[in-house]
């Protein structure tokens, strides 16, 4: 099967011998697969990098599918999610929509079906620009200006919204003071960058309450990097 798009994809799945075939089988197609076993891992991993889907079980040892679902949705994660399950009825199927589900199969399962299924709500959510940005712990929603960090509510003004933005489009990136400065209030900004120090600091002491590591990097003599992972 020929696949026209490489897709990041998050395996959570405990049975190690569907694990390791999807992991492989989805190498050979040409994805990259990060497979997990443990559902709390399997939620980490999931909160902590952008995945074009997930492949999720829903019987797993730390944390059940189901929770992982209501977690990923509650703070913002839209990644969409393709549960594989032994558990095929109706009212199982419903449950597991109803909790964010994509799309829902029953093992077994074809893979030539499941690649064909993971294409298609990978293309739907690619062609459809995001409302949100996702880095680290932290989720923007630009639709409705909410911001979540560490899965609490995060209440930002205007301008922190703006830097915060400017921050997760680069992320991983080193952003400095002028580039700050320009963003949020001229493209020719000639004044001073030292303002910027106020507002980085007034966005940690929201983003980073109860963490022992921001979530902005300070690189010294050069600007700010927001972590990507």
């Amino acid at each position: 099967m020929t696949l026209t798009a490489c897709w990041e994809l998050l395996v959570i799945e405990d049975d190690p011998i569907i694990g390791k075939s999807l992991s492989q089988g989805f190498s050979e197609v040409g994805h990259n697969c990060t497979w997990t076993k443990d559902g709390v891992k399997g939620l980490q991993e999931a909160r902590s990098q952008q995945f074009d889907a997930i492949i999720l079980d829903l019987n797993l040892p730390g944390m059940p599918g189901l929770e992982i679902l209501r977690q990923l949705r509650l703070n913002g994660v839209r990644t969409p999610v393709i549960v594989l399950t032994a558990l095929g009825t109706v009212d199982e199927r419903v449950v597991g929509l109803k909790n964010g589900a994509d799309d829902y199969m029953v093992k077994p399962f074809a893979f030539a079906e499941l690649l064909a299924r993971l294409d298609a709500i990978c293309r739907r959510a690619a062609s459809r620009p995001s409302p949100t940005l996702e880095s680290e712990a932290l989720t923007l929603d630009l639709a409705t200006r909410r911001v979540i960090a560490h899965g609490q509510e995060v209440d930002l003004t205007p301008t922190e919204f703006s830097l915060l933005e400017f921050l997760m489009r680069h992320a991983g990136q080193v952003v400095t003071r002028r580039m700050l400065c320009e963003h949020l209030w001229d493209s020719d900004w000639e004044g001073a960058t030292n303002v910027i120090e106020v507002h980085i600091n007034r966005l940690r002491g929201k983003l980073d309450k109860g963490q022992d590591k921001s979530v902005i990097q300070t690189i010294r003599g050069r600007g700010y990097s927001l972590r990507a992972t």
